[in-house]
């Protein structure tokens, strides 16, 4: 179920535009009959798994190694 609020309508019937994302439903908003945004229910994500990605990025040996002087000069 989708539900069309006119963008100049939206400051006064915000609430029922959340209220109807909330429920699972979309809203899209329009600029007299044109198209200019959708409100959709946030789907959140997953819970985070600690090392799922173990060692997948390792930084250089030389990582904190001073930078040379023809980098600092724009030229390399």
């Amino acid at each position: 179920m989708s539900t069309t609020i006119d963008v100049g309508e939206l400051p006064g019937r915000l609430s029922e535009a959340l209220a109807i994302v909330a429920s699972g439903h979309e809203v899209l908003l329009t600029d007299g009959v044109t198209p200019r945004a959708r409100l959709v229910p946030y789907a959140c994500p997953g819970p985070r798994v600690p090392g799922l990605h173990a060692n997948a990025i390792q930084a250089a040996p030389d990582f904190d190694a001073p930078l040379p002087d023809d980098f600092w000069a724009g030229q390399s």
